[in-house]
């Protein structure tokens, strides 16, 4: 009896030792991860240590870490470990902080279950989803604000997790709640750094007269680079319309995106347009409150639009940057220096429109001087070496002689009225003389870009606004408006290209466009009126398909109307 009695108190004292070295075992397991967590400043290194030492310690074979989103409701970031990508990618879309996940999002207290489905807030689990048993969920606070929460399932073995389990949770949950506010605080730094470096950068690009466009370009990559943005856009209004045009587009399919018509209702960048105060979304490709717009990259997530300007009457634009699906929303905390980043943007499209008001105004001021100096020395001169020869012809008694100073003298004539021509088209104004073909050739394609999609490539040659009659530019204008109806109704093109030319004795108009090219047995009506016009005024139409495809319409017409045969 006595030797038994001396068996049990050692078997007993050999488990309180084992279970003492358990536990100092434990906390020194906890101790190394909280050096481990503590030890990382890029913040989502510390949530992947966070969520690896936590599963360690309490031996479970899944951990997650839910960031709660800036409404406080949903999760803005969902990080799992235990997990493959092929199993990630099966199951679907993470969490959003519903079922029982949301249970701790509205009680932040540790909760720990035996059976999560049997719970009355679980919604049970998706297809393709892992089975999951026992559960532990403890909410991490940072500065006494919940960041998130950590959550384990299925401690393996088989058993339950107990209270030294949720204790040693816990404990970990504060020291991860200091290595979060550590690493936001540095990464903050970090980032304020770069947006300091980025300002100074632009600055000295806008001081030293650099491009607007190079400026905007610069402005959009440093906000894409310094935010983590998958996509940056600037985007300008539309001529004679309420929606915007993307003028700049960096990332990925950049080059589709350039052009693209924004409208002004219903998308991220039209209402922050209009509003005058940046917009932010969580999701790019399923707020249903922005169902309209271009096509986007697929794997967007969060955005945020920022106006160009101090408030919604002085918006000259709008800065669109876009995070891949997953990645964290745009917090109150990000939008502060891309504000001032907006500011700076804003004053390179001011200074811009200062430079190209400067440069109109010189070069107003040169056309004076030129026509000026025009009709001061070269018609005075001209018109005095006329008068010369006329004189002198009459002393001239070889009949040819004669007849050749006669000639020099009414190509003298013609000079001048030329010179006195240009002269006129120096100085005139569309104020006195109503809007030039330029500027209605101008007008009218920018307008297109709202029926098109996209605005059309334009360029202009020769004395549009001098020699062209009045008659044949009306009938150029309608030709011009009929060919990109046509476009935009039929062709489905994503590229349109017009051209007008003035030479010695023709208008010509261009219109080409990379649609799907006139079919055979299509409708003629558009084609027959632009004919018609042609030959109104003695012109002609021809129609021709370019090798890589579409269409190419020319339009042309003598300079002056001539009658009709």
């Amino acid at each position: 009896m006595p030797q038994m009695r001396l068996d049990e108190l050692l078997e007993e004292l050999q488990a309180r030792i084992n279970a003492a070295r358990g536990t100092r075992d434990r906390v020194h397991s906890l101790l190394e991860a909280v050096v481990s967590v503590g030890r990382e400043l890029d913040l989502a290194q510390v949530l992947r240590r966070i969520m690896e030492a936590a599963a360690l310690l309490v031996d479970a074979q899944y951990a997650a870490l839910g960031v709660i989103g800036p409404d406080g409701r949903t999760l803005s970031q969902f990080l799992t470990v235990g997990l493959t990508e092929e199993e990630i990618a099966k199951i679907g879309p993470l969490p959003a902080g519903h079922g029982l996940l949301g249970e701790l999002i509205r009680n932040p207290e540790p909760l720990r279950l035996t059976d999560l489905g049997a719970h009355t807030a679980s919604y049970g689990f998706p297809a393709h989803h892992p089975p999951m048993r026992t559960f532990l969920g403890v909410p991490i606070r940072v500065r006494d604000q919940v960041f998130g929460n950590l959550y384990l399932t299925d401690k393996r073995g088989g058993h339950d997790f107990d209270a030294e389990d949720e204790s040693v949770i816990s404990t970990l949950s504060v020291a991860a709640g200091v290595a979060i506010d550590n690493a936001r605080l540095y990464e903050a730094s970090q980032r304020q750094h770069r947006w300091l470096q980025a300002n100074a950068e632009i600055t000295h690009g806008l001081l030293s007269g650099k491009p607007r466009l190079e400026v905007l370009e610069l402005i959009a990559r440093r906000a894409r680079e310094i935010t983590d943005a998958l996509v940056a856009d600037v985007s300008v209004p539309l001529s004679s319309t309420d929606d915007l045009v993307v003028e700049l587009a960096i990332g990925a399919d950049d080059g589709i995106r350039r052009g693209l018509v924004i409208p002004a209702e219903g998308t991220l960048s039209g209402a922050a347009y209009h509003a005058g105060t940046p917009v932010s979304t969580a999701d790019l490709a399923d707020d249903d409150r922005y169902p309209a717009g271009p096509p986007r990259p697929e794997g967007l997530g969060p955005a945020v639009a920022v106006p160009l300007g101090t408030a919604a009457k002085d918006t000259r634009g709008v800065l669109l940057l876009a995070r891949p699906a997953g990645a964290p929303v745009f917090t109150d905390e990000e939008l502060q220096p891309l504000l001032a980043f907006a500011g700076q943007a804003a004053l390179a499209l001011e200074l811009a429109e200062r430079r190209n008001d400067a440069e109109q105004l010189a070069l107003l001021e040169d056309r004076d001087r030129i026509a000026r100096d025009l009709h001061d020395l070269a018609i005075q001169r001209l018109f005095a070496t006329g008068m010369t020869l006329q004189s002198a012809a009459r002393l001239v008694e070889h009949a040819g002689a004669a007849e050749r100073v006669q000639r020099a003298v009414g190509d003298l004539d013609e000079t001048i009225k030329i010179i006195r021509s240009t002269i006129f088209g120096l100085r005139a104004r569309e104020d006195e003389t109503g809007p030039s073909l330029r500027a209605r050739v101008a007008r009218a394609v920018g307008e297109a870009g709202t029926t098109l999609g996209f605005p059309p490539r334009l360029s202009m040659e020769g004395l549009l606004d001098t020699d062209v009659a009045p008659a044949v530019a009306d009938h150029a204008m309608a030709a011009l408006g009929e060919t990109l109806s046509n476009a935009a109704r039929h062709a489905r093109a994503t590229r349109v290209e017009v051209s007008l030319q003035a030479t010695a004795d023709e208008v010509i108009l261009t219109v080409t466009d990379n649609g799907r090219g006139i079919p055979a047995d299509g409708r003629r009506s558009g084609l027959r009126n632009l004919a018609e016009r042609a030959r109104s005024v003695g012109g002609t139409l021809d129609i021709h398909t370019p090798a890589e495809g579409g269409s190419r319409l020319i339009w042309r017409a003598p300079l002056a109307a001539e009658p009709r045969a």
